[in-house]
């Protein structure tokens, strides 16, 4: 199978930027997971992203120790108990159970902070969750840690950095190199293997382009604008988006979701 180019003026899916639905009612409900009490600007920043991508409903889990200081000014926002230093504890995981089955598709957005608690949750959660889950940003240090976690879960999207994918690839075993001097036709041949050996998918930015990878399918989209500028948190909560507006069309929805203005 080929690498499937798109351009803006060229998608490969136009039915789904045409069929997007209008009436916030049927646009779906969107969880986005993130912060610890010394940073809470990811989860806050893909708030706004997830209301301009056109989410129907987004609400916000963050750790109880961010109440006093973001309580009045995000809205949406529920809280979680939290660890003595401000990140997710254990004890959250009932709550992020509760709301991840009354949303359509949930974001670990990032600045979840490096805690033993907050992994513990975290592997709890993708363990026992069915359903759409994307991860970005510091997220990805958790499942690098576990691989276990993403490789045979369906429904999960991972939004990384290149030189994460090559740490995500060294801690996973597999057998390509995603070396930073790769050619095209082999990052794309190590996407499809990848994608084909394990049932979570990928994007990540390389070459020039941002990559979608998903069951074997890879696709390429021209990035617009320098490359490796702050990225993951926009495209992956953009995806988020229009993945649980077309559920069981993650390839095509994600590829879509990059030439969505």
């Amino acid at each position: 199978m080929s690498l499937q180019k798109q351009t803006k003026a060229k998608p490969l899916f136009p039915d789904l930027l045409w069929s997007r639905p209008e009436n916030k009612f049927h646009a779906g409900k969107l969880l986005i997971v993130g912060g610890n009490a010394q940073a809470a600007l990811a989860p806050a920043q893909a708030y706004m992203l997830a209301q301009q991508a056109g989410a129907g409903t987004v609400k916000v889990l963050l750790p109880d120790a961010l109440k006093k200081t973001v309580g009045k000014t995000l809205e949406d926002g529920e809280y979680a108990p939290s660890t003595p230093s401000g990140s997710f504890s254990t004890q959250a995981l009932g709550e992020l159970q509760a709301m991840a089955n009354w949303a359509d598709g949930t974001l670990i957005a990032g600045d979840i902070g490096r805690n033993s608690e907050t992994a513990i949750l975290l592997e709890k959660f993708l363990e026992k969750h069915v359903g759409q889950v994307t991860l970005t940003r510091d997220a990805i240090e958790y499942i690098t840690a576990l691989p276990s976690l993403v490789q045979h879960r369906p429904d999960t999207l991972a939004v990384l950095s290149y030189s994460q994918l090559q740490r995500l690839g060294t801690a996973m075993h597999f057998p390509m190199a995603f070396s930073f001097d790769i050619t095209l036709q082999r990052l794309t041949d190590c996407l499809r293997a990848l994608t084909e050996q394990y049932k979570f998918s990928v994007v990540t930015q390389h070459l020039g382009q941002t990559f979608v990878a998903s069951g074997g399918q890879v696709s390429s989209t021209p990035i617009i604008g320098p490359e490796n500028n702050p990225w993951r948190l926009a495209v992956a909560t953009k995806a988020s988006v229009l993945w649980l507006q077309n559920p069981g069309q993650l390839f095509a929805s994600v590829s879509t979701s990059l030439v969505v203005d």
